[in-house]
């Protein structure tokens, strides 16, 4: 069902409010203010088995505060730059919009499995000066069939295979007639290593999945429709997939997002990284680069996507379930909020009692998400 909360005036302002408020917190000190670090999922397991995969949720997507460039309307994934007055910090969301994108040299490799409506293939691309490994599934028949691109959730790369997350999504839409990319990101199963993403807060997964975009738009295989592609995000993924909308408008047809992380960077920083005592010596490195949250809130509002809905331009179907305590609704609440006051094409799912895995009413969100590409692809 479609939320029923009603639109709120100055929603960006309440997660950077609430945000900031926690920032403090962790920063003085304040006893009762910081919430004890959560395990998670991230992916609600591999898609296969919720809860069996265990790990700290994603640190941070973030967000810029200058909007610096113009939407790319043909979908061509070099949206013009607006000059601003100061070159961007390099870890940055306003970097990554001035970043030219190369991703292509998609490379189809060995079957791995024969399901009947679709054949499963191991695949590589390009991504900067980096190869990222992935599956790709095709359904039977010559084509050429809508893309989807899929963003898995946070999956330890210590155990994480090739394609491991969202499973279920990866079977039930190539069944319907999509090609499914499932990109790994760096540093997971046969990808090149970047040393430098965990302190660079991830985004070099944005870079990942808008160069995997890329190589199905520049692909000469014929069974691929490079003119329309869509993007399928989870838990961490679904704060890729919006960094990818604000980075580069105009690249996908339509997104959707399952149990997303929040759009505010300093919400993923505290609850995954600040607060969680395993990762104390990653918070130290990453607040020592880039200084606090309560230090530095210019930077932090750089890395977080709600910074720049305002370039928002595909349609987007957001689900999440009222009991997810790993992602708490409070945030997609307000994403959808700051997205709807500025006038973007948004579609809030909740369901009810459901958690961060999805389980129980899975099925009810993936015919949705189905109906919500065939009406935009």
């Amino acid at each position: 069902m479609i939320s029923g909360r009603g639109v709120q005036d100055g929603a960006v302002n309440r997660i950077r409010t609430r945000a900031l408020a926690s920032a403090l917190c962790v920063g003085l000190l304040v006893p009762g203010c910081s919430s004890p670090a959560d395990d998670v999922n991230g992916d609600g397991s591999d898609g296969e088995r919720p809860g069996a995969d265990t790990g700290t949720e994603d640190r941070a997507e973030a967000t810029p505060t200058d909007p610096p460039s113009t939407p790319d309307p043909a979908g061509t994934g070099t949206a013009t730059p607006t000059p601003t007055a100061e070159e961007p910090h390099p870890v940055s969301l306003p970097a990554l919009m001035e970043q030219e994108f190369d991703g292509g040299d998609l490379q189809v490799g060995e079957v791995l499995e024969d399901a009947g409506a679709y054949t499963r293939y191991e695949v590589t691309y390009r991504s900067g000066d980096l190869t990222v490994s992935g599956i790709m599934n095709v359904p039977e028949g010559a084509g050429p069939f809508p893309v989807l691109v899929l963003a898995h959730g946070y999956i330890d790369p210590e155990i994480y295979t090739t394609g491991r997350g969202l499973a279920r999504e990866q079977d039930y839409l190539a069944r319907q007639g999509y090609v499914v990319l499932h990109t790994d990101y760096r540093n997971h199963a046969g990808s090149d290593d970047d040393p430098e993403n965990e302190v660079r807060l991830r985004l070099g997964y944005t870079e990942d999945v808008i160069n995997a975009v890329l190589a199905v738009r520049e692909s000469s295989l014929d069974y691929l429709d490079g003119e329309r592609v869509g993007l399928l995000g989870r838990s961490m993924g679904g704060g890729v997939t919006l960094n990818t909308l604000v980075v580069r408008p105009g690249l996908v047809n339509a997104a959707v997002i399952y149990a997303s992380v929040s759009s505010d960077a300093v919400e993923n920083f505290d609850r995954w990284t600040r607060n969680d005592p395993e990762s104390s010596e990653l918070a130290d490195e990453i607040i020592d680069a880039y200084g606090a949250p309560e230090d530095d809130p210019e930077f932090w509002r750089n890395v977080s996507p709600v910074t720049f809905f305002d370039r928002v331009t595909e349609p987007l179907l957001m689900h999440h379930g009222t009991a997810d305590d790993t992602c708490p609704i409070e945030w997609a609440h307000d994403t959808h909020d700051a997205l709807d006051e500025l006038g973007k094409d948004v579609t809030f799912e909740v369901y009810e009692g459901e958690q961060h895995a999805f389980v129980p009413q899975w099925q009810d969100s993936i015919e949705r998400t189905e109906a919500f590409f065939d009406e935009h692809l």
